[in-house]
């Protein structure tokens, strides 16, 4: 049996301030923005190429605080930080962590290469560059 992780919910103050963020800034799809009632409002946004969505929203069961450890994948960490810059975007420069064993034979930042960023709700995204996988 497979077990595949759909949705994560993030907590956010304000809902059309964290749509925009995530759609405008990092280019995620709007599965769907639906008002359920006066108190619930549900917005599905899924990274390009993603399985996995996240959800936002209010009067939804959330964390009071922020997530830390979210984690996107690239194939190529430089247009990738290139585009958040273009998009307004506060992201850290490219950070090497660790090193790849010596018979690597990939692109040199793959599996160590790594930027990050944070929503206007102080969310924190690491991404990462993975472009080949064995």
């Amino acid at each position: 049996m497979n077990w595949t992780l759909e949705v994560i919910v993030v907590p956010v103050s304000n809902v059309d301030r964290a749509k925009h963020f995530y759609e405008h800034q990092l280019g995620f799809q709007v599965d769907h923005d639906t008002k359920v009632n006066e108190s619930m409002r549900i917005v599905q946004l899924t990274p390009p190429g993603s399985g996995c969505s996240i959800v936002i929203g209010t009067g939804i069961p959330t964390s009071d605080s922020v997530i830390k450890g979210l984690q996107l994948v690239v194939n190529d960490i430089h247009k990738a930080h290139a585009q958040l810059v273009a998009n307004g975007v506060e992201v850290s420069e490219i950070m090497r962590m660790g090193e790849n064993p010596p018979d690597f034979e990939g692109d040199e930042l793959d599996n160590i290469g790594f930027i990050s960023f944070s929503d206007p709700d102080g969310n924190e995204w690491a991404v990462q560059q993975i472009s080949t996988r064995p």
